[in-house]
């Protein structure tokens, strides 16, 4: 297997994209890619699309084929492959994409990810969103996406003392990092006396705890690490990528306030990168509920289990100590395209690693982890990215 880099990132904004179509977003995305790695599409050998429900949201499937198309490059016949993985299909295309280079089966490969999800009503789009939770276990019976977060952050408050105001710090950090973040699907800042007296979604959940239904799109360029420097002065590898699942339902998992999946991915992540969490300067972690983000930070080795309350209570992932965590704004005020999730987590990483986030820099990073999501956490990912100097 040989090493992987980032040689090229792009990204539209995330948002209530109404006046541009899912083929508009994909492309514009892909070909900012391109050109940030200064390659041409005749050297591509596949390309990657992480969407999760197409069909459901443009009553369109074998989307990336149509990318492709849209693209103009259809004559090239190449491999074009759609993954889904709920809120984690990004990452999980970008694994696949990873493997792709690092097996030597393409040079250069495009990994884009991209959702449109507001040309439907709320209660529709919802409804699909839920789609990714057990349908025959929790979804017939009215266990919500948020419902059943909702029950992981009780556990939680019961198991470890865990306070209401405690998750709901992530949410107001990141409003305030996604207010310098021109991409942000929402650029206000909150307080947390907003966050907590918010309208209820699911309790102790409000709805400012809960990450909004976005469009939006992103895309990677990938490529061999030996002649990186050929496309990019900054050449930022893939240390690690690791996917792992769990069980599609929470009741069957043996602690609902731990998802294994992420406990696995990162551990596998940090043995094969040679890097403990420590290690980590900057990160973009899946909180598309608060409770999320507070669980991510545990389970992914920053604090010990029971100790990510007291964590963001203390504002330690905000700026203050060594790993800053979500400098994007995280899904929460980023936005969340279910798709794009994955890769923009990873095109903020590299750009923060490049130096090229001047509004919210993280001075000087060297290593840099993604961690996305699916469901409640039937699938995780997780990548860790380097550097080279």
């Amino acid at each position: 297997m040989r090493d992987v880099a980032v040689l090229g990132v792009g990204m539209t904004k995330f948002g209530e994209l109404w006046d541009r179509s899912f083929r508009e977003i994909g492309i514009e995305a892909g070909f900012q890619a391109l050109v940030d790695g200064k390659l041409s599409s005749h050297d591509l050998g596949a390309l990657y699309l992480g969407n999760m429900a197409g069909g459901a949201f443009l009553e369109q499937e074998h989307i990336a084929p149509l990318i492709l198309d849209y693209a103009g490059l259809a004559g090239h016949h190449l491999p074009a492959i759609r993954v889904e993985a709920g809120g984690a299909s990004g990452a999980v295309a970008l694994h696949e994409g990873y493997l792709a280079v690092a097996s030597g089966a393409h040079d250069f490969v495009v990994v884009g990810g991209a959702e449109k999800m507001t040309d439907v009503s709320d209660v529709e789009a919802s409804r699909t969103v839920d789609a990714t939770a057990d349908q025959e276990w929790e979804l017939v019976f009215g266990a919500t996406l948020p419902a059943l977060w909702a029950m992981v952050a009780r556990k939680h408050m019961h198991e470890y003392g865990t306070r209401r105001e405690d998750f709901g710090a992530l949410a107001v950090h990141d409003h305030a990092m996604a207010s310098k973040n021109p991409l942000a699907h929402f650029r206000n800042r909150v307080t947390l006396e907003q966050v907590v007296h918010a309208p209820p979604v699911a309790d102790p959940l409000g709805l400012l705890d809960c990450a909004p239904l976005s469009d939006g799109a992103a895309a990677v360029l990938l490529g061999p690490l030996e002649t990186a420097r050929r496309h990019t002065d900054t050449p930022i590898k893939i240390a690690a990528s690791e996917v792992a699942c769990d069980t599609l339902a929470l009741h069957h998992r043996r602690d609902l306030t731990t998802l294994d999946s992420t406990v696995v991915a990162a551990t596998r992540a940090f043995s094969h990168a040679r890097h403990r969490p420590a290690d980590v300067q900057v990160a973009e972690i899946d909180d598309a509920y608060s409770i999320g983000g507070l669980v991510a930070l545990e389970d992914l080795g920053f604090v010990a289990k029971g100790e990510g309350g007291a964590a963001l209570r203390d504002g330690r992932f905000f700026g203050g100590g060594a790993t800053l965590v979500n400098p994007s704004g995280g899904l929460k005020a980023q936005g969340r395209p279910f798709g794009a999730v994955g890769v923009a987590q990873v095109v903020e990483l590299v750009r923060q690693l490049r130096g090229e986030a001047p509004n919210r820099p993280t001075a000087g990073a060297q290593v840099a982890l993604a961690h996305a999501v699916g469901g409640t956490g039937a699938t995780s990912a997780v990548h860790i990215l380097e550097r080279v100097n």
